[in-house]
């Protein structure tokens, strides 16, 4: 029987090229995003494979409970679950960053990826199986300017992920941080609202990641073996590194 896994943000950037990876492989698929038309273009793409699709945004909590809880029989059971929707607004510094995109990023990256845990969860608890991916990012890693509140919601990503796999210890249940640096999605754009021209500059004279660099890897963590779990993984272009630290002198 093919295994069954549940992709956010399935719409576009890493979450899309999870969703066909793991569908060309011969596992069964639910993707989520908010996008019903992009889920149907995904589905006639793929459709020689085995997609479910749902339409939500994973802030709305009843919305990401009643989906999962009228999930088909067939589909039940889910054994992989990439929390990847998430986003980035803005690139100001704190004091004139907008307090409702930082609620935004709140409301996707931390509660959404809560949501989709806590409803998700109890079924692999019961089966002793089960597999949690959690899109986290070097921003919750290491600072840099603008970055404040999103780099602190993918720090809270990591936390959650440490100690969510201790709070499953004996339960079989694998979790891993996947921590993606560098990389050319709509990231940029939605950071940006929209102005392509700002979000192309980002990428100028480099090779960043690409999304199915992610996807790979992901693939390549789930097909280890059962008694492998990798907690963290931080990956970044080979053009990327760090910064180090500066002093400020009068």
């Amino acid at each position: 029987m093919s295994k069954i896994v549940l992709v956010t943000g399935a719409t576009s950037g890493f979450g899309r090229e999870t969703v066909k990876t793991f569908a060309k492989a011969g596992y069964k698929v639910i993707a989520i995003g908010r996008r019903e038309e992009k889920l149907e273009e995904l589905k006639q793409e793929l459709s020689d494979c085995d997609i479910y699709t749902i339409a939500l945004d994973i802030r709305d909590k009843e919305a990401v409970l009643s989906a999962i809880e009228n999930l088909p029989s067939e589909y039940k059971n889910i054994d992989i679950l990439v929390n990847n929707a998430g986003l980035a607004l803005g690139m100001e510094k704190a004091p004139d960053a907008l307090l409702e995109d930082w609620e935004t990023m709140i409301d996707t990256n931390i509660k959404g990826l809560l949501y989709m845990t806590k409803a998700v969860l109890p079924n692999m608890v019961a089966r002793k199986t089960g597999y949690i991916f959690n899109l986290g990012s070097t921003a919750g890693n290491w600072p840099y300017e603008g970055g404040n509140v999103y780099g602190a919601t993918k720090s809270f990503v990591q936390q959650f992920s440490f100690n969510l796999r201790t709070d499953l210890k004996g339960t079989s249940i694998r979790v891993s941080n996947i921590e993606p640096g560098f990389a050319k999605t709509d990231f940029s754009a939605v950071r940006f609202k929209g102005d392509t021209q700002k979000a192309d500059s980002v990428y100028a004279n480099s090779q960043p990641l690409e999304a199915q660099d992610i996807a790979h890897l992901i693939y390549t963590l789930a097909i280890l073996p059962e008694h492998v779990n990798v907690n963290s993984l931080e990956v970044m272009a080979t053009c990327q590194t760090w910064g180090g630290l500066t002093v400020t002198k009068e």
